[in-house]
């Protein structure tokens, strides 16, 4: 097979984009910035830098928006600039492998298909992968088999739940909750009890070191706007505080997963209290969130070792072991 393959999970924060040839995983921030509404700016990670930093006239965002593409052309520009990246400025024909959602609309799923064909990319195969059976696939799970498997995925602006069997997807949800809702929460929180205005960055921030903090026993240290005086100023934000502000967040994410498991066949119910919950996505990490699910469903859970790369590394399994081709597939009517 050639060697030219690549592997593609557009998150709605992050983007990573698996190569074959060197058998890597790019992770960049899904971002780009325009100025004067029709120059390409920065993208990736350098876009990201500017976020909430640049001026007027330099507009940063992200195209990708629950999960599905919201602007097709931007993000058709970003993946260009990706994989010509990769390919070291020399664009080669190439076969992709693209994650999808399972809960959204065949519209949409179709748009993953089109980005990477409008994209002027020199793709010669597209093959689209259930996001759900890639997940597994990342996190070392035989998706084949008749054993029945619960990865939820928590990512930016949504979280994915679904049970797998065969090689392919039983039931799945998908709801908007993720990253970006818990970010909302401690920037709110900290608005109504320390009269602070704070970035999306730094209330991410906060969220990613709450574990460290927390072990430490210090408080968070942010900068931001007084809303009384309008002056920038240093506060200390107490951990618990920010744990409490989440806990309401975590529990519409665990409510999820009980529905679900409220409609599993039972014989897959035997399969998923022997093995427990498989939870990924980048915002998997954010301290007590497992603890949580686990003392919510009574099941275990098991923590990806590197969540945010679980889906390309679940593309880059079907990609290199002929074993799993079979759950790659193209979207009707649109194969070659």
């Amino acid at each position: 097979m050639a060697n030219n393959v690549f592997g593609i999970d557009l998150g709605t924060s992050n983007i990573k984009i698996y190569n074959r040839v060197d058998d890597s995983v790019m992770v960049e921030k899904n971002m780009i910035a325009i100025e004067n509404k029709k120059t390409y700016f920065a993208y990736g990670d350098s876009a990201f830098d500017m976020y909430e930093k640049a001026p007027g006239n330099i507009v940063a965002s992200y195209p990708v928006c629950n999960g599905v593409i919201a602007d097709i052309k931007n993000m058709e520009v970003l993946l260009k600039y990706f994989i010509n990246d990769l390919s070291g400025g020399n664009l080669k024909p190439a076969d992709f492998y693209v994650a999808v959602p399972t809960d959204v609309t065949e519209v949409e799923k179709r748009a993953f298909y089109d980005l990477v064909k409008d994209a002027n990319v020199k793709a010669k195969k597209i093959m689209v992968v259930e996001k759900a059976v890639a997940d597994g696939l990342g996190m070392d799970i035989d998706v084949k088999n008749s054993q029945g498997v619960l990865i939820v995925n928590v990512g930016y602006d949504t979280t994915e739940v679904s049970i797998l069997s065969l090689g392919g997807i039983v039931l799945s949800r998908l709801i908007k909750v993720g990253g970006l809702k818990f970010d909302e929460a401690i920037r709110n929180a900290v608005r109504k009890e320390f009269s602070l205005i704070i970035g999306g960055k730094t209330a991410e921030k906060i969220k990613m070191n709450l574990r460290e903090l927390e072990k430490a026993g210090r408080p968070a240290v942010v900068y931001g706007r007084d809303i009384v005086t309008g002056l920038p100023v240093e506060r200390e934000i107490p951990t618990d505080l920010v744990h409490q502000t989440l806990i309401e967040n975590f529990h519409t994410i665990i409510d999820s997963v009980k529905v679900i498991l409220e409609r599993t066949p039972p014989e897959l119910g035997a399969d998923i209290y022997r093995h427990g919950i498989y939870l990924t996505g980048g915002a998997a990490q954010v301290s007590h969130l497992a603890a949580l699910m686990q003392k919510g469903t009574g099941l275990k859970v098991n923590l990806a070792e590197n969540p945010i790369e679980s889906v390309a590394r679940g593309l880059a399994k079907v990609i290199k072991d002929d074993n799993y081709k079979s759950v790659a597939y193209s979207i009707e009517g649109m194969g070659r």
